[in-house]
């Protein structure tokens, strides 16, 4: 491992791109400490409650810039929720369903699309930030001094505006001249700066005596342990045989060859369990505004759905199978697999070419995504069952974890490829 990191850092170009991602990381970071003007953070507390709600989830996103009301506030969010908005958009609109396919140039197109979506996203949701800091006080008359309400607010909007697109433009410039996927490094980046505080929990917790003696060394045991089960459930994957037919062109034959399509486990990634916080994380942020009397109808269906019970560990679980599929059925196509398939020759062993291979291929991946969308489901799940056995509450959930691992593998491949090119071992061997 070490002798590898030593003849990447020997390589210039390689060099260079390593020193260049840390560089616009430290930039992230940076702007992550950065306030916004006019703002009072220490107000914000007020509407985070126990960050178990919407706003913990951006608070995660932007390894807490959002509480503390910085310039990168908006984080990433904006950019993923346009990518996730241009993917669907893609699968219903016809035209970008086309310039889908069009090649380098169409996906330019689409990127293009995608950031004017990003600023318009950033734009509404700054203006709902400021609209939730002066709820939460954090806009006193202290710094409205000399300025009129209609500047500051401008001024805010503007600059958190500004952040979303300028940390959409660091992610694009780690992906043209460093290393990994510049988006997923980022929020990577702002997971990491978090685990500190993980730690001074833990911390914490060692120090109350008694059973937290035994509680916390089991607790990074089984964090450790999730770990090495999310990386053996990343890599894993089905494949489906593919025999291609002979074929003669002029003098020389081609095909005869064997391989196949590998269908990872994990198809869908992290995007489910985001879709399902999101969703779960309504009634919560409900709750910060509207305090419903107690012992009323509201009141119990907001208690119920209250991140540390049952009733919404059980939702969580069956949202995050539900957005399992829809999102799978999204990205991959059966017809389309079948035929690529059909168009070069091939033919999956034993499965006759046309609707046969298009309904075993879809047995296959409905198959798949269901032992992915259990994985995802008790890996996002089990934080919550811990927490509430052995109440630890560390700031990293099963959705953190997954983030950090996927995104660890991809950049790591990324350098074994950019090491096999130099000829040198790579980090996988």
């Amino acid at each position: 491992m070490f002798e590898v990191i030593k003849n990447a850092l020997k390589s210039p170009e390689l060099k260079k791109r390593i020193l260049f991602t840390l560089f616009i990381l430290i930039i992230f970071r940076i702007g992550a400490a950065i306030p916004v003007p006019f703002v009072d953070a220490s107000q914000i507390i007020n509407v985070m409650g126990d960050g178990n709600n919407f706003f913990g989830y951006l608070d995660m996103m932007s390894g807490g810039a959002f509480q503390n009301a910085t310039i990168f506030a908006m984080s990433i969010t904006p950019y993923i929720n346009a990518s996730i908005i241009m993917q669907l958009l893609t699968v219903a609109i016809p035209p970008l369903e086309r310039l889908s396919k069009e090649g380098g140039e169409g996906r330019k197109k689409i990127n293009q699309i995608t950031r004017y979506v990003t600023v318009g996203l950033g734009l509404i949701q700054a203006i709902g930030y400021y609209f939730l800091l002066r709820s939460a006080g954090a806009i006193g008359s202290d710094y409205l001094s000399g300025f009129s309400l209609y500047f500051t607010a401008v001024v805010i909007v503007v600059t958190f505006t500004a952040g979303a697109a300028l940390i959409m433009w660091l992610g694009e410039q780690i992906n043209d001249k460093g290393i990994g996927n510049g988006i997923s490094i980022i929020l990577f980046a702002g997971i990491v700066a978090r685990g500190p505080q993980a730690f001074q929990v833990l911390w914490e917790n060692f120090k109350k005596g008694g059973s937290q003696y035994i509680l916390v060394p089991l607790t990074v045991i089984i964090f450790a342990a999730v770990i090495v089960f999310i990386v053996i459930m990343t890599n894993a994957e089905r494949r489906i045989p593919v025999q291609y037919a002979k074929r003669v062109v002029g003098r020389k034959m081609y095909g005869g060859q064997s391989s196949y399509i590998p269908i990872k486990v994990s198809l869908s990634g992290v995007m489910p369990i985001i879709f399902a916080s999101a969703f779960l994380s309504i009634p919560s942020t409900i709750q910060l505004f509207v305090t419903p009397e107690q012992g009323s109808f509201w009141y119990n269906v907001l208690a119920a759905l209250s991140p540390s019970g049952w009733v919404y560990a059980v939702l969580y679980f069956i949202l995050i199978i539900a957005f399992n599929y829809f999102y799978v059925a999204i990205q991959y196509n059966p017809v389309e697999i079948a035929n690529n398939i059909k168009s070069n020759n091939g033919a999956i062993p034993g499965i006759r070419p046309g609707r046969p291979t298009v309904t075993f291929i879809s047995k296959v991946i409905s198959k798949i995504t269901l032992v992915g969308a259990i994985f995802l489901g008790i890996v996002a799940v089990f934080p919550i069952l811990f927490t509430a056995l052995t109440d630890i509450n560390v700031s990293l959930g099963g959705t953190s974890v997954i983030i950090l691992v996927g995104v660890a593998l991809d950049t790591m491949r990324q350098l074994e490829s950019q090491m096999t090119v130099r000829h040198h071992k790579g980090f996988l061997e």
